[in-house]
């Protein structure tokens, strides 16, 4: 029951993603950056320096940046290790224990620790709402979108996007900020996002509208 071997593969293209039928804009002045457990746990399964991981960590840092000058909130996931069987439950019978509580499982990966204006959340089931309180946390900034990247896509980040979507905060799922355990999970869960809940942007467009939010507020020198 324990996390699989993943084998390298190629990170989807702009030309490759799928058709929206929600076409969304993105903005900055609206949305709230997910770094979705990026903890080193969830990313040991894949070889050192390959694709996708490499590419995912690469522009998940270049989407934290922008949304850093543009003014948009970054919010990390990150599970506990040693969790009891309550604090577990159901996600135990498919992936067992999960991580222990030393820094070589519970960390987020060193390209992408996170700052002191960013915010930590401690993450408990598939989706980043379920049992938090990132929803009101959004509510109370005024913030009614979504910008969902890390590993893995057709796992918490799909989840997390279709909470949100059922939350009418309106999810981005950044196709090339994302990892999963093969390339046809990958796609399937771009597939399923941008047919049912969300709008998938690559992580260039994302960074175009969020450029533009950081030239109209002056934010970026």
């Amino acid at each position: 029951m324990s996390l699989p071997t993943i084998a390298p593969y190629p990170l989807p293209t702009s030309e490759e993603l799928p058709e929206n039928r929600a076409h969304w804009p993105l903005e900055p002045e609206r949305a709230l950056l997910l770094v979705h457990d990026m903890q080193r746990y969830f990313v040991r399964p894949y070889a050192e320096g390959s694709q996708p991981i490499v590419g995912a960590v690469a522009n998940i840092a270049a989407l934290r940046s922008a949304c850093r000058a543009a003014g948009v909130p970054v919010v990390y996931t990150a599970k506990p290790g040693d969790m009891t069987s309550e604090q577990r439950g159901l996600e135990r019978d498919f992936w067992g224990a999960g991580m222990k509580a030393v820094a070589e499982h519970t960390d987020i990966v060193p390209e992408l620790a996170p700052d002191g204006e960013d915010l930590l959340l401690t993450k408990w089931r598939y989706s980043a709402f379920a049992q938090t309180d990132l929803a009101e946390r959004m509510a109370a900034q005024g913030r009614d979108q979504i910008v969902v990247t890390g590993v893995y896509a057709h796992i918490g980040c799909q989840l997390t996007a279709a909470d949100a979507f059922m939350r009418d905060i309106r999810p981005f799922l950044i196709a090339d900020a994302l990892a999963d355990f093969s390339a046809d999970h990958h796609r399937s869960a771009l597939n399923y996002a941008a047919g049912r809940c969300a709008t998938v942007l690559s992580t260039r467009d994302a960074l175009g509208f969020l450029d533009r939010g950081a030239d109209s507020t002056g934010a970026r020198p």
